[in-house]
């Protein structure tokens, strides 16, 4: 490994669990500990933990902390709770995604933002050249928290025996509190990145250590899983959720990337990129990101030409063998007039090979 390469806090327990460690967003990351394949499947029957240690969290705070945070993202922020989280995109002045974020309201005056790991030092750059001049601080956090996420249907009742005086089935989707977990103070939020149920933690300074001690020590291997970032890939491609530098970028905006549900043109404020985002509203998209399912044997990747009729329409962002399908999924961009297509087909080592098209997700978990 590159000695220029950052260590998440729990590195050294990462490679004594048997975590292999790949460079993954300037830091050394578990891709895997007994396989993609058997840690995605756990995650979806059972529970799975990841150290996601390496996202980036910024926090605002002062009176005017929600209308700074207004100012740049698309989604409504003034529309939060306290304790209610929201997924949105930040935007360049062109209407370019900056990044995709979780925001989570935490008091009036308190915003706690979580940011890709890779984009964390250009998000905050970006947040504080266009934070505007209102009564509001913004801080780089990161460094002080060790986050886990801990998904699957049965992450609940895995978690509830170390959660003291605390209600997790109190703790809706997108929702987040401050709890005690094993004797430790975290902030605690419904979200995550696999579609299923389950949990990421925030926990300060040492903290995080104890809190994933005591989750190894009292349920590893019998009842949880470790997971590696390889299974978060596959997982969040099931569940359709787009990944920043594949499937968003500062080229892609929101409106074509399927994501116009988080962007609030109406909601009567002004946010970095609005006006070229209700220019491209009106005048309309060129291309739509689609789901598409390798129809036989093969894998789809990344980079791979689409076509329709004969003639290339579109191109693969994302893409990869799904374990709870037992087929390879892709995502990709495809041009408006052919959004609406069943089948295409996408060039593989230069054959092509027929492909079913969705607007779905290619996984939902049961309600």
């Amino acid at each position: 490994m590159s000695d220029s390469l950052d260590r998440v806090p729990l590195h050294d327990r990462h490679v004594a669990l048997g975590g292999r460690m790949v460079p993954f967003a300037g830091f050394e990351m578990p891709v895997q500990y007994q396989g993609i394949k058997d840690e995605h499947l756990a995650v979806r029957s059972a529970v799975g933990l990841f150290d996601v240690s390496h996202m980036g969290e910024v926090e605002v705070r002062g009176p005017d902390a929600i209308a700074a945070v207004d100012a740049l993202v698309t989604n409504n922020v003034r529309g939060l709770v306290d304790g209610q989280a929201l997924y949105t995109v930040m935007c360049a002045p062109d209407g370019g995604i900056v990044d995709d974020l979780i925001v989570y309201r935490l008091a009036e005056d308190h915003v706690f933002i979580c940011v890709n790991a890779a984009n964390r030092h250009k998000d905050v750059a970006f947040m504080r050249e266009h934070l505007p001049n209102v009564d509001a601080t913004l801080e780089d956090t990161s460094d002080h928290y060790v986050q886990l996420a801990l998904q699957g249907p049965k992450a609940e009742a895995l978690l509830k025996p170390l959660v003291d005086d605390a209600d997790l089935s109190a703790l809706k989707l997108f929702r987040c509190a401050w709890m005690q977990v094993a004797g430790v103070n975290a902030l605690v939020a419904r979200t995550g990145y696999t579609g299923e149920d389950g949990f990421e933690l925030y926990i300060p300074g040492e903290g995080g250590a104890v809190v994933f001690d005591t989750l190894v020590e009292r349920y590893v291997p019998n009842d949880l899983v470790m997971c590696g970032l390889g299974a978060r890939d596959t997982l969040r491609l099931e569940a359709r959720l787009p990944l920043y530098g594949q499937d968003l970028s500062a080229e892609i905006n929101p409106l074509e990337a399927g994501l116009s549900w988080v962007v609030k043109l109406d909601a009567g404020h002004d946010f970095v990129g609005k006006a070229a985002l209700e220019t491209i509203k009106a005048q309309g998209v060129t291309r739509r990101l689609r789901g598409f399912r390798l129809e036989g044997r093969g894998v789809l990747r990344p980079g791979y030409a689409i076509f329709v009729d004969g003639r290339p329409v579109g191109e693969l962002t994302s893409g990869g063998y799904a374990p709870t399908l037992d087929a390879s999924i892709g995502l990709g961009y495809i041009d408006v007039e052919h959004t609406d297509v069943e089948r295409a087909e996408v060039e593989i080592r230069g054959r092509r090979f027929p492909v079913q098209v969705s607007k779905k997700p290619f996984y939902s978990r049961p309600r």
